[in-house]
């Protein structure tokens, strides 16, 4: 009898669990069905294929399908499939302040960054708030007074990075720069003794790169497949051991600032290490392998734009040497005017240099859309249009730098736009027309309250090492480049292509 009642009762506990089953399955059916109807009022730009053909003509023609989409639905938002072969909602930007407007429980950029990078598998810190709160509140107020800092390690690495050049001399720029870049930024990471310790920038160059090749060779995987394989590719497992290594190098550096602490006459350092140290606490973060993380991910972040956006402006001086004479001589006198110095005021007086530098990025950015954002609740626009929660939004940005009504005569490339603008203009065009701008029209280091926190430092180091090749070299192609030399383009993504050379040749005054 009481076995018939055990029988009994675990059959009505799997007829519970089968029930439950499939109320959930259901549920989940009907959520996706809901989602696909309201994705499918959505306008397409692409209506017919398979979806792994709409994924590869993306892949090779992303930058001419946001044009034809910027074109097309100048007024409304439409749907395009991605490289993941999802279908991404793309929106003019006359719905950004209306959209900056929402919270991040409605629109999510930490969600988008996690999606793009593939922080699942790569593991890269994108949501904790100490980081922006620290690069806001300690990096940017303390550059005046770190720029003269700045400027001296720029020089220094440029020496030994940079031949002499006697004669015209071909480099590979880009590899340079990125080890220039990862000494001047640990310069304010890690302070003067660790910025040029060969396992620091052993770390952060390798996993400056190695986190790309690992969200790339992520990427290249069917979306399905990824959390099977993904954690098992060796691009990924090669992060892992450069986290290990990260932590072991930072580990004894922690443990002694933590002990000197004790002592009241110990002076902090004064650089970002310590910032995080100092708000650590309040944080509540203890571990080590934590603040070796942020370190990993505050340089991918320095070394990465900061590198591949000074190697576009190199390739567009290249292509057009007859700018080189005039921002050599504006270089010369700010630095006049400043006793001889690299400061924030020679910076700010760097005009030509400034908009170069953004004509550069009209043309030629790290990518094609901005504002990349998760849509967590449904948002109805002022248009009436309708976007469900669970996909992503994004702006054509590349296309918006194109459009002749935000820029007179767009398709022509004029490095001083931008300085003429300025100069003998109101305080909002001066404001509106700097490389460090974000605004509807502007969105190189994104747009509201999730604009890129750091852009001020990567201005100035980027502006530092240009002030510094301009001055001490000419420039030009390869004998037989004709024009820039192209950026590889995949996707949303532009990126300068690393295999090239640039001639450079040293100036003798």
């Amino acid at each position: 009898m009481m076995e018939l009642q055990y029988l009994s009762g675990v059959s009505h506990t799997f007829q519970t669990v089968a029930v439950a089953t499939i109320i959930f399955v259901a549920c989940v059916l009907l959520s996706q069905v809901n989602y696909r109807a309201q994705l499918a009022k959505l306008p397409a730009l692409v209506k017919e294929g398979s979806s792994e053909k709409k994924r590869i003509n993306y892949l090779k023609s992303g930058k001419r399908m946001y044009a034809e989409g910027y074109e097309k639905f100048k007024d409304r938002i439409y749907r395009m499939a991605t490289s993941d072969g999802m279908d991404s909602i793309v929106v003019p930007p006359q719905f950004l302040p209306e959209l900056r407007k929402l919270p991040d429980t409605v629109l999510s950029f930490p969600k988008a960054v996690d999606e793009t990078l593939e922080t699942k598998y790569t593991k890269v810190i994108t949501d904790n708030p100490m980081i922006p709160h620290t690069v806001k509140a300690d990096l940017t107020p303390a550059l005046v007074r770190l720029n003269p800092l700045i400027c001296a390690e720029v020089d220094e690495a440029m020496r030994e990075e940079m031949p002499p050049c006697e004669d015209w001399t071909g480099e590979y720029i880009y590899m340079k720069l990125v080890n220039v870049v990862a000494k001047v930024s640990g310069r304010v990471f890690v302070g003067p003794e660790l910025c040029r310790d060969q396992g620091y920038l052993d770390a952060g160059i390798n996993y400056t790169l190695e986190l790309m090749n690992a969200q790339r060779a992520i990427k290249d995987m069917r979306p399905w497949i990824r959390p099977f394989l993904a954690p098992r590719l060796p691009e990924v497992r090669l992060l892992r051991r450069r986290e290990r290594q990260a932590t072991e190098f930072l580990r004894p550096v922690v443990q002694a600032r933590r002990d000197a602490e004790k002592n009241p006459d110990y002076q902090k350092p004064d650089d970002m290490l310590q910032w995080l140290l100092n708000r650590s606490v309040d944080y509540k973060i203890d571990s080590t392998a934590q603040l070796a993380k942020f370190q990993l991910g505050i340089t991918f972040a320095a070394i990465h734009t900061t590198s591949l956006t000074a190697t576009n402006v190199l390739y567009s001086l290249a292509a057009s040497p007859e700018y080189i004479p005039p921002l050599r001589e504006e270089i010369r006198a700010a630095m006049a005017a400043n006793d001889g110095i690299i400061t924030s005021r020679a910076l700010q007086s760097m005009e030509k240099l400034d908009s170069f530098m953004k004509e550069t990025i009209r043309f030629n950015g790290l990518g094609f859309t901005s504002f990349s954002r998760k849509v967590l609740k449904g948002i109805t626009l002022s248009n009436g249009q309708y976007i469900p929660p669970g996909v992503f939004i994004e702006v054509p940005s590349h296309a918006v730098y194109q459009d002749s009504t935000n820029y007179p005569d767009s398709d022509t490339f004029d490095g001083f736009r931008f300085a003429k603008i300025r100069k003998g203009g109101s305080a909002t065009d001066n404001a509106r027309n700097q490389f460090v701008t974000t605004n509807e029209q502007n969105l190189f280091f994104g747009y509201g309250k999730h604009a890129c926190p750091g852009r001020f430092f990567a201005a100035n180091e980027i502006k530092m090492i240009l002030a510094r090749i301009i001055l001490e070299y000419d420039i030009k192609n390869v004998d037989g480049v004709i024009g820039r030399i192209p950026n590889t383009e995949t996707g949303s993504s532009s990126t300068p292509d690393a295999t090239k050379q640039l001639m450079f040749k040293k100036v003798h005054t």
